[in-house]
C-alpha cells in the first residue's frame, strides 16, 4: 500500500459515521415510499377497483413487502395468518395476508387457505423473498393453485428510496444531517 493511499483510506475512514438506530416499526402508509424500485408493486395492491383477488408478492429481504402487505391488509380488512390461525381464518370470511409463504409453509392448510379464498370470492396476498416456482411443492393442487396468482415484484431498492428513508430516519431521531453526508 502507497503513502498516498493510506492517507486516503485514513481520511475515508475519519469521515464515517457509525450510527446505531432501533428498530422502529410503523408500517402505516404515511412510511412508505414509492420510488421505481416498488411503484408497479404499490400500484397493484394500493389500487382499490384492483381486479386480481390472488397477487403473489415477490420481493429481496427487507425490501418492504411486509410493509405494503400489511398496508394492503388494512385496505382489504384483512386478517393475517400467522401459521397458527387457521381455524379461525376458515371459519371467517375475510380477505387474507400471508406474509413469508415459504418461511413456515404447511402445504395442506396453505392449500386450503386458498381453496377457501376461491370458494368464497375473497382476496388473498401472498408475499415472499422466492419465486413459486423455486420452491418444490409436495401437493401438486397446491401449485396448481398458486399458478393462479398474479406475480407482482418489489426491485432492490434505489438510490432514491434508500435516501428517503435515510432521510426519514434521520427525521424521526430528530438527527441533523447535511444532504452531501447522506
Amino acid at each position: 500500500m502507497t503513502l498516498i493511499s493510506v492517507i486516503y483510506l485514513n481520511n475515508f475512514m475519519n469521515k464515517q459515521k457509525i450510527l446505531n438506530f432501533e428498530k422502529i416499526n410503523d408500517f402505516s402508509y404515511d412510511n412508505f415510499f414509492v420510488s421505481k424500485s416498488n411503484f408497479l408493486a404499490h400500484k397493484t395492491l394500493i389500487n382499490i377497483n384492483q381486479r386480481e383477488r390472488f397477487i403473489f408478492l415477490k420481493g429481496p429481504k427487507k425490501s418492504g413487502k411486509t410493509h405494503l402487505g400489511l398496508i394492503w391488509k388494512n385496505i382489504n380488512e384483512a386478517i393475517e395468518f400467522n401459521g397458527n390461525n387457521s381455524e379461525e381464518i376458515l371459519n371467517q370470511k375475510k380477505n387474507i395476508f400471508i406474509d413469508n409463504f415459504f418461511s413456515f409453509i404447511n402445504e395442506e392448510i396453505c392449500f386450503y387457505i386458498i381453496n377457501h379464498c376461491l370458494i368464497n370470492k375473497l382476496k388473498i396476498l401472498i408475499s415472499s423473498n422466492i419465486y413459486p416456482k423455486e420452491y418444490n411443492f409436495k401437493i401438486k393442487d397446491l401449485n396448481s393453485r398458486i399458478k393462479l396468482f398474479h406475480l407482482v415484484e418489489i426491485q432492490d431498492p434505489d438510490d432514491l428510496l434508500i435516501y428517503n428513508l435515510l432521510v426519514k430516519l434521520f427525521h424521526d431521531k430528530q438527527i441533523i444531517v447535511k444532504n452531501d453526508e447522506i
